[in-house]
């Protein structure tokens, strides 16, 4: 971490002239089980990451936002009159480019009422783009972190990931769901986060797995939410919610207040493939309430067939997998040794998960990346999670 708050200071001194203010971190997310759900109401059950998004920062006193990143060669130029006076949608923030996540941040807290001023800010990074572990999230959930501190907001941890989210919907375009923000901004290291995304209820389960840790596997192939087939799944699901909510008494308002049985009722009335897409969201939040007692009584056996069964139904039911991700999963199952294998994110690319006992880890990396090296042609990333504290994460619980 410390290699990374260096990086950012020395591009913020570098480009600005001055030291930082303040330096910040947020992480990035990986989902244990609970996939496409978190916009049809249903559990969720993700960790916050050591690797994450890092900050350098300070306030201006002329109104002027400056912002740099790493990763890019161009500095983005705003004011925050500017940025109160835009409408909160897309068209207006295109042409920030990586930047509309933090502006847009700045802007939702505007529309809550909070006062901003100028600033700069640089940011870098240890998160793989476009891998499925949360990198807008995380910019999302840093910036109001960021800004709590330079302006002394009055802003905690489930507000600054409704305000993220808002911020990524209305003004990035992409229609997701709370997880991804939520997680980066109360995550805690060490822990599992039980997140009802309908109710916003949550809670820790401690993440210890025993003699086995997961892997990330990432399949290096990028893919960007807004241009992927994720806002046509969830138009799929808000259809098949319409064509049977109405049928119970009282409505259901989400896919997954729907019990299995209860869906089993009204199946027959769904056409494809409406019916594939909400069976995944029924049944994919029977599995996260059964992985998380599956977490807490220790039974990691239990958790890696349940994560198995999700990566199946994504694939076949809501189809969201693809070559890469399938073919990585299926290299890591390959081994005997492995208890389960998923893919973790959006899909359509980005990164799979796998649980496998410490004293296999390496020969199952080695399997994995000789066989998707065979069967795609790309070279792999793999690597042990390690789960990291959210700047929001230490907030008392409710």
């Amino acid at each position: 971490m410390d290699e990374f708050i260096r990086e950012a200071s020395s591009l913020f001194e570098s480009r600005f002239g001055r030291a930082a203010e303040l330096t910040a971190f947020a992480p990035g997310r990986v989902n244990l089980i609970g996939e496409h759900i978190d916009y049809n109401g249903g559990r969720v059950l993700p960790c916050s990451l050591s690797l994450g998004t890092y900050a350098a920062a300070s306030p201006r006193g002329d109104g002027a936002i400056r912002l740099v990143s790493a990763d890019m060669a161009e500095e983005i130029v705003s004011s925050a009159d500017e940025i109160a006076a835009l409408p909160c949608e897309p068209a207006a923030f295109s042409g920030f480019g990586w930047a509309a996540y933090p502006l847009g941040v700045a802007r939702k807290l505007m529309e809550r009422g909070y006062a901003l001023g100028g600033f700069e800010m640089a940011v870098c990074g240890s998160l793989p783009r476009g891998s499925g572990l949360s990198s807008s999230a995380s910019l999302e959930v840093l910036t109001c972190a960021v800004l709590k501190r330079l302006f002394d907001l009055g802003l905690g941890g489930v507000e600054a990931s409704l305000v993220s989210l808002a911020a990524e919907r209305d003004c990035a375009g992409v229609n997701c769901g709370i997880m991804d923000q939520f997680v980066c901004a109360m995550g805690r290291q060490d822990h599992a986060l039980l997140l009802d995304t309908n109710t916003l209820d949550y809670g820790y389960i401690p993440f210890d797995l025993g003699e086995n840790e997961l892997l990330i596997m990432n399949t290096k192939k990028p893919r960007r939410l807004a241009d992927s087939k994720y806002n046509e799944r969830r138009a799929e699901c808000e259809a098949a919610l319409r064509a049977v909510g109405g049928l119970f008494d009282p409505p259901k308002s989400s896919l997954c207040e729907l019990t299995p049985e209860e869906f089993d009722t009204v199946s027959h009335l769904l056409p494809e493939p409406l019916l594939r897409r909400a069976r995944h969201a029924v049944t994919e939040n029977r599995r996260v309430a059964l992985a998380a007692e599956a977490l807490e009584a220790g039974d990691v056996g239990r958790l890696g067939r349940l994560i198995n069964a999700s990566h199946d139904s994504l694939r076949d039911d809501y189809e969201v997998t693809g070559r890469e991700l399938d073919s990585i999963v299926e290299a890591a199952r390959s081994h005997p040794a492995v208890l389960g294998a998923r893919m973790t994110g959006a899909g359509f690319g980005g990164c799979a998960i796998a649980i496998a006992p410490k004293a296999a880890a390496q020969e199952v990396i080695d399997l994995v990346a000789e066989r998707y090296k065979q069967e795609t042609g790309y070279d792999c990333e793999i690597y042990a999670a390690e789960t990291g504290c959210a700047p929001f994460g230490e907030e008392p619980d409710k």
